[in-house]
This record gives structure tokens, sequence and C-alpha cells, in this order.
């Protein structure tokens, strides 16, 4: 199957900037906080939720607490802070996954977060049978770092960007087998919305939000996204 793509530009410091428009989204989520009271799940089911790069579990504190409200068994993933090496965290993840689905004899639902998203999809691209679905916050599905506020960093690390990116579109000779839903938002700031969307993988749904990168793991409208997208059947 070829993967081609158009050009994509990364994001670049000004870009960055807009995630400093969080405060003033939160002033717009204000009313759906105080209106919007979590519905009980008719079925239940087990999610995993998977930080991005840098950042831990407590970053997706809030979308645990809205999922548990609605009577969801959350947990975190267990592997602490997001340190990049997605080959080495991907592995790891096989025991957490096969833990949770012993416990509670059901596939699992993983939610990540940028990195953590793109995670979950190679995850579940080797492993389908333990995973039900898949929720991506703002992930990377194309070209790795490459087009990512985070690629200078993963340069100045000695990682060849060039052979990250061949290894990415190689993966995709694997098929995806499980459903995803796939957010992104064009405001944001972390990044490049066009390598958040997955055109080739039929199992894959791109939905667009208008948030912040940060704003993924905090918006009403994505905590219900979230949902929905757990909760189908």
């Amino acid at each position: 199957m070829p993967i081609d793509y158009e050009p994509i530009t990364p994001p670049r410091r000004l870009d960055a900037l807009r995630e400093l428009r969080l405060p003033l989204d939160a002033l717009r989520w204000v009313p759906s906080w105080f209106t919007r009271a979590p519905a009980r799940a008719v079925q239940p089911r087990t999610v995993i939720l998977l930080p991005g790069f840098g950042t831990g579990p407590r970053s997706m504190h809030f979308l645990q607490v809205f999922l548990r409200g609605r009577g969801h068994r959350v947990r975190d993933w267990g592997l602490g802070v997001n340190d990049g090496n997605a080959r080495r965290l991907r592995a790891l993840l096989t025991g957490v996954v096969e833990a949770a689905v012993q416990q509670h004899a059901e596939p699992v639902v993983l939610v990540g977060w940028s990195l953590g998203g793109y995670l979950a999809r190679e995850f579940a691209r080797d492993h389908p049978h333990g995973v039900r679905g898949i929720v991506t916050l703002g992930s990377p599905v194309v070209g790795g770092p490459r087009y990512t506020a985070t690629a200078a960093r993963y340069r100045s690390q000695g990682h060849d960007l060039d052979a990250i990116e061949r290894s990415v579109k190689d993966r995709y000779q694997t098929p995806l087998q499980v459903p995803v839903t796939a957010v992104y938002s064009k405001r944001d700031g972390i990044v490049a919305w066009p390598a958040c969307i997955d055109r080739w993988s039929p199992t894959v749904r791109n939905l667009e939000v208008s948030e912040t990168h940060l704003g993924l793991v905090l918006s009403p409208r994505v905590f219900g996204i979230v949902a929905e997208a757990i909760e189908q059947e």
C-alpha cells in the first residue's frame, strides 16, 4: 500500500504560542462543566490512558476522572513519564494490556494523547486481539516526531528523523484491524495537524475539533467524543 502525502510544515516557534490561549479556552468551557452531568455508560469498558511525550499520568487526570464518572474502569498505563522511546514503551505495554485483559476478561480501549496515541495504534497493530478500540488526541501518525515541536530535540539527541519517518511509513504495511477515532485540531501548536490524519486505514475515523494541543486533554467537547468512541458497540 503506497503511503504518499503532501509536504507537511512542522510547527514553528510562533505556532507554539497558540498554546497560550488555553486560559481563554478554559473560560469558554466553564458553562459546559457546570451544565453537563456525566451520564453513566450502559456498558462500562476497561480503558488505559497513554500520556504524551515528556508527560506522565497526571496530564490525563481530568479525562480519567470524567470517564470514571461514566462508570468505566480507567487506569493509567503504569509506565511513568513518556520518554519518547517508542520501541521500548510499545514492548512494555504488552504486560500492561495483558494484565488488564486478564483482570477484566475483555479487550481494552486505549486512549492516547500525542505520542501516547501513536504508541496505542502501533501496539494494536501488533496485538489486535487485546484491544477493543483506540482514541488518539493530536497524535503524530505521519512522520513520527518530524512534524512536531519536539523535532529539534530528537535531532539534538542524534536521531535520524528521515529514518524514523520511513519506519513509520513501513508500519502501514501491517493494516490496523481495530476501530480508531483520531481527534485533531488546526489550532494545535505542538503537532502539525496534517500529521495527525490517517488517510490510508479504513478503520480510522478522523474528527476535527478547535482546541490547543494541551486543550485536547481538558476540553469538555473532546471528553464527550472520547466517551462516545469508547461506548460505541
